[in-house]
């Protein structure tokens, strides 16, 4: 392995786990921002049902003062229908008197469907209500958990950031800035090793000759495929793999 990415490794394994974080506090701040908007849906399905029912209240009320109205009328026609000797102007209010009662059943029969109709959305308001407050209490203790966790968050990044910069002082500036523009653009490790004959990058195939190159190069060597760097571990058994086998001497025989 080339000396000038050894740095950069370690400055790679800091950059993931800021990377990590970074998620992390996006996750968390996402899952703030949902319940806000939980609490905002549910606060405007509550203002919606708290105006329906009070519509519903409303036209009650109307065809309530209505049905008042007719029950006055209904007792005048009767008070003129005493008073009356001819028969044709009694049957005529006796005519008259039914058909304001049956407008007044009818009436009745709305106020009732009206009243159920009520009755249901006043459940429903009950509930939206129960929820958002449930909603409010549990969303008050779940985002005094997630700041929490924000400031733990924002702690430790800036433990890693110090790391960080401890690192950069001892890193190959123009690999470095190799490496940043590779970082920034994949978001990932970009500096990757082979192992089997794979980049263990974009996990796609490489060829003998790459792989040699890696081996024994002396300069930075990159992916053909996804254009992260090579290296070749440092390990013994690729120190192993690396050096040529000894042949065995055969006996004379």
């Amino acid at each position: 392995m080339l000396a000038e990415l050894k740095t950069i490794l370690d400055i790679q394994e800091i950059d993931m786990k800021m990377i990590r974080l970074l998620r992390l506090r996006k996750e968390r701040m996402k899952e703030i921002e949902q319940i806000d908007v939980l609490r905002a849906e549910l606060s405007v399905q509550l203002e919606e049902k708290n105006k329906e029912v009070e519509a519903l209240t409303l036209e009650i009320q109307v065809l309530e003062e209505k049905i008042t109205e007719i029950n006055s009328r209904i007792k005048r026609l009767e008070a003129q229908q005493g008073g009356v000797k001819k028969v044709d102007e009694f049957n005529a209010l006796t005519q008259e008197i039914t058909q304001t009662e049956r407008e007044r059943i009818n009436l009745e029969h709305k106020i009732s469907d009206l009243v159920d109709r009520k009755n249901s959305e006043d459940e429903i308001l009950v509930k939206i209500r129960d929820s958002l407050q449930a909603s409010e209490q549990s969303s008050l203790a779940l985002q005094e958990e997630i700041r929490s966790t924000l400031e733990e968050i924002q702690s430790e990044g800036h433990s890693l950031f110090v790391e960080r910069e401890n690192c950069v002082h001892h890193a190959d500036v123009s690999v470095l800035k190799i490496y940043e523009r590779l970082l920034h653009n994949k978001k990932d490790r970009v500096v990757v090793p082979i192992e089997n004959r794979i980049c263990t990058g974009c996990h796609i195939s490489l060829t003998a000759q790459h792989e040699n190159i890696v081996r024994k190069s002396g300069h930075l060597v990159f992916c053909e495929h996804c254009s992260r760097i090579h290296y070749w571990p440092d390990t013994p058994e690729a120190s192993e793999e690396s050096s040529p086998k000894r042949r065995r001497k055969r006996k004379a025989v």
